[in-house]
């Protein structure tokens, strides 16, 4: 008996209860995009650690046996996606769980979720950096935000960009293994910019209006759609676009239902309008 007559992503990730981020946004946004989403979990969190308190598990030892039984199955995955990895232990399990389970046809994704406002977050040790920087050679495509662009490429920080100077980080991304990179939540006046830089096309800038406040699980949600529609054979371009204006329509909805910026997004608004 087979079980893969249906797209499937391996989704590694944290599990946040409460505050709509991480697997909590990915597997149904997947799932809407007609692509099966398996969750494996590489913390479990009551909320996210946005809140001043949370309760925490981690998942680090559970990772390999539930991997293996995956392997018993005979689970073939048309995606892999990686984001949050709490240790550089989880990120080498990711390594080795890409080596294991990826053939020809399979696209990786990875989000590196390491910082953010020009800083790594202060669980990312100088190790991490480091063991992220190695698995970013097993990427298909690179969702980076630009901090996390400057901290893979040594970059130092900045608030202000010329598009070139962007076009160079990806370039240095490119040339590490993924053959497709957004570079995201660029600040440009009032607009928020990203760019795609893909191998054998020019790289290109697409901007949004800033609107509202940052809020988590944005950066989930993108990813989350760019994997979908990656598995689904859409276009890069055409959907970091849509990654972009669905996002835009969960902010919005957002703040019309007076959504705390801790909540994250209320995408489940709009999520019949995501396909």
């Amino acid at each position: 008996m087979s079980h893969n007559h249906q797209k499937k992503i391996a989704l590694i990730n944290d599990m946040s209860g409460f505050g709509r981020c991480s697997i909590a946004v990915a597997l149904p946004i997947i799932s809407v995009m007609k692509v099966q989403c398996c969750p494996m979990p590489t913390l479990i969190f009551s909320n996210h650690t946005g809140f001043p308190e949370f309760f925490m598990e981690d998942f680090t030892e559970q990772m390999i046996p539930y991997a293996q039984n995956w392997k018993k199955l005979g689970l073939e995955f048309n995606g892999i996606c990686t984001g949050f990895l709490g240790s550089a232990k989880q990120i080498q399990t990711v390594r080795n769980f890409i080596q294991d389970f990826r053939t020809n046809d399979t696209i990786v994704i990875v989000d590196p979720v390491m910082g953010d406002h020009g800083k790594a977050y202060s669980t990312y040790t100088p190790e991490m950096c480091q063991r992220m920087k190695e698995l970013v050679q097993y990427a298909t495509i690179l969702t980076p935000n630009i901090t996390e662009a400057c901290l893979l490429t040594d970059t130092p920080y900045k608030t202000t960009w010329k598009t070139s100077e962007i076009v160079v980080m990806a370039e240095t991304l490119v040339s590490k293994g993924p053959s497709k990179v957004v570079i995201t939540g660029i600040p440009q006046k009032s607009y928020i910019a990203n760019l795609c830089f893909e191998t054998g096309r020019n790289p290109t800038i697409l901007k949004v209006h800033r609107i509202g406040t940052e809020r988590s699980g944005t950066g989930d949600i993108f990813a989350s759609i760019i994997a979908a529609d990656a598995i689904n054979g859409i276009d890069f371009l055409t959907s970091v676009r849509k990654a972009s204006k669905f996002i835009k329509k969960c902010i919005l909805r957002s703040i019309e239902l007076d959504i705390p910026l801790t909540d994250g997004v209320c995408f489940e608004e709009v999520l019949h309008t995501l396909h």
